[in-house]
């Protein structure tokens, strides 16, 4: 007795784990999500009836007689037909399996077939009517339990002699409701994360395709600046931008309020990804529509800061440096909302352009901005950039910092500033020595030759 159960055990088992790896891959494929999207779903049901009249099929061949009877997991393909593919797919398994189970013969072969194609269509009328339900465990197993109750009440109705029927289920109930059971609830388990991890597979592909989608918006928002822009004579510009993530929260901008008076903006929105992107796009055009309706600088700036307040429900805030450069005299009118000093480079001696910050931009509503000023000079460069600079780190968490920046322009006032640029970024490199960029790092400079 015992040595018959313990056989009977291992082949189930054995006959299980080879369903469980073929539930796996159903799980991996895409037939679940197009069964629930599908008006046909007839279509997959039978895709699905026949699939599990296989499972049911395998489950006969590699069952254990016991008796006359076939002790094997048959019942879970049909049960699985009917969790996936409804009634239908349930009761065409159910035939399957039973037609097959009835060409083995044995006392129980009628038994079988009636239990069998009632299990597939009950398992396909209760995943109908709760769905949700039959994907949690403790459900999937004591329904998988309830069906292999009534598979083994069919049997003491229908063998006989009843006392042959009561015999075979005394001797098979635990291992046969077990096994079957337990497996169901695993095959559920398998088939329903793997859809899961495929489904999310899937949104992340998705999501990465929209962000790279975004960045490409982003930086079309940017100034091209090349020979032909802005095209001023005694004036070279380069910039570059390069975010921490897919889209960040840094800009620049360059435009013209009219022919004589170029503008120069570098801006950091807080945080990182499309919500600092979001941001950045409105801050960036609130502040040329300010400037180029409002004259004086100053105001323009404390304009396009209520504005921004008013309609700043996610609580944002942008550091921001702005100047307007007079092409005829070289004279720089600018104005600093709490962001990092230039640096200026003249005669080889570079330092940094500071003056008292005012406070950032979509911060606090009714914010004053005070106007500085500085006269170019012949060959000056001036070099604006966002914290990711100065605040670039190395294994160590050490910072790049501002004295490593100013290292970055010694002997250089002959550089063209995408030399500069370049020059600043190379240093950074070798200084975070392979560690992950943290921050948006985005710098924009311009040489006065007039």
């Amino acid at each position: 007795m015992i040595g018959d159960m313990s056989a009977m055990f291992s082949k189930m088992i054995g006959t299980l784990a080879v369903i469980l790896v073929i539930s796996a891959f159903i799980g991996g494929s895409d037939i679940l999500s197009k069964f629930i999207k599908t008006d046909k779903k007839w279509k997959y049901s039978i895709i699905f009836g026949v699939l599990g009249g296989i499972f049911g099929i395998y489950g006969n061949i590699s069952g254990f007689d016991l008796n006359g009877a076939v002790i094997s997991v048959r019942d879970i393909g049909p049960m699985l037909a009917g969790f996936t593919g409804g009634p239908l797919g349930g009761f065409i398994a159910g035939i399957i399996a039973g037609v097959h189970r009835l060409t083995m013969g044995g006392i129980t072969a009628q038994a079988c077939v009636v239990a069998t194609c009632s299990i597939g269509l009950i398992c396909g009328a209760v995943s109908i009517k709760w769905n949700k339900a039959v994907v949690k465990p403790y459900f999937a197993f004591l329904l998988s339990v309830v069906m292999e109750a009534f598979h083994l009440c069919v049997v003491l109705v229908m063998v006989k002699p009843f006392e042959t029927a009561l015999g075979i289920v005394r001797q098979i109930a635990f291992p046969f409701v077990a096994v079957n059971a337990l497996g169901f609830v695993m095959m559920i388990t398998i088939i329903t994360y793997t859809e899961k991890q495929r489904n999310l597979t899937i949104e992340r592909s998705r999501l990465q395709s929209e962000l790279e989608v975004a960045n490409v918006i982003q930086h079309s928002l940017l100034p091209l600046i090349n020979e032909d822009y802005p095209g001023c004579d005694g004036l070279e510009v380069s910039a570059s931008m390069e975010a921490a993530k897919e889209v960040g929260g840094d800009f620049y901008d360059v435009f013209f309020v009219d022919q004589s008076h170029l503008v120069f903006v570098i801006g950091d929105v807080s945080g990182k990804g499309i919500p600092a992107a979001m941001f950045m796009a409105s801050s960036k055009i609130t502040l040329q529509n300010c400037i180029r309706d409002i004259p004086k600088l100053s105001d323009a700036v404390q304009t396009a800061n209520n504005v921004l307040c008013a309609r700043n429900d996610a609580e944002m805030f942008v550091t921001l440096w702005v100047g307007v450069l007079d092409l005829n005299s070289g004279m720089l009118n600018f104005v600093s909302a709490g962001h990092n000093p230039p640096v200026l480079l003249r005669n080889n001696k570079a330092e940094y352009l500071k003056f008292k910050n005012g406070f950032v931009l979509a911060g606090m509503e009714g914010a004053v901005y005070k106007e500085h000023s500085v006269q170019l000079e012949r060959g000056d460069t001036l070099y604006l950039y966002t914290d990711g600079v100065t605040e670039a780190e190395d294994k160590n968490h050490n910072l790049f910092g501002e004295e490593r920046l100013l290292a970055c322009f010694e002997n250089r006032s002959g550089s063209a500033p995408a030399e500069i640029i370049e020059n600043v970024k190379g240093s950074i490199e070798k200084f975070i020595n392979g560690n992950s960029q943290f921050d948006d790092l985005t710098m924009l400079c311009f040489n006065w030759k007039k």
